[in-house]
């Protein structure tokens, strides 16, 4: 059995899940320290004349604190403006109408905390991928000869070409003739829906 530990993101990059893809389990530590200059609440989609990051803001900084501590800034509008961006970004893209209820029904229930929000988003991922992962939230003191560790590897600082998950694969997108490669995974779901999964696999860096 593969068990994967690794950071949660904010609706992850496709080289997340291409780092995940052959995963059974996938656990997490939520007494990791928050990371600053991090994707746990930040992801990037594809605008008309852009890439577009989208952030969740936080209450406070602090960077020795859980990440699971983390609460989310409700006094700024974020969730208008995430779910605008997405709106604009995607609503003509073809499997739109089918996936975009499943996270709006997140937002609208306004977790507390970031970690929460983003457990959810990616269970929801996970499902609509069609990958039978298991999530774990670790407990225990972690055993590293049994598990493959990747946290902190994918990160925005660097390029994921020197890193060893992610090939860009190009498929449909919505916006202009030069692909776009690792954006968030919202971007592959709407524009290539149930073929997301072979996608993914076709982006896999062999070894």
């Amino acid at each position: 059995m593969k068990q994967v530990l690794a950071d949660l993101h904010y609706f992850p990059c496709l080289e997340f899940f291409t780092a995940i893809l052959q995963a059974e389990e996938l656990h997490f530590s939520p007494l990791d320290r928050y990371q600053r200059q991090s994707f746990f609440n930040r992801c990037q989609i594809r605008l008309a004349n852009k890439v577009e990051t989208l952030s969740v803001p936080i209450v406070g900084r602090r960077p020795k604190i859980a990440s699971s501590a983390i609460r989310i800034d409700y006094e700024q509008n974020w969730e208008k403006v995430h779910l605008r961006g997405i709106q604009s970004a995607y609503g003509k893209a073809p499997f739109y109408e089918f996936y975009f209820p499943y996270f709006e029904s997140v937002f609208q229930r306004k977790h507390e905390f970031l970690w929460d929000l983003n457990w959810e988003m990616l269970t929801i991922c996970l499902k609509l991928l069609d990958l039978p992962v298991k999530m774990i939230r670790l407990t225990d003191p972690i055993i590293l000869e049994q598990i493959v560790d990747i946290r902190r590897l994918i990160a925005p600082s660097g390029h994921f070409s020197e890193r060893d998950f992610y090939q860009s694969q190009p498929y449909f997108q919505l916006f202009g003739s030069d692909f776009e490669s690792n954006l968030s995974i919202l971007d592959l779901l709407f524009c290539e829906g149930p073929a997301s999964k072979s996608l993914l696999l076709k982006s896999t860096k062999k070894h």
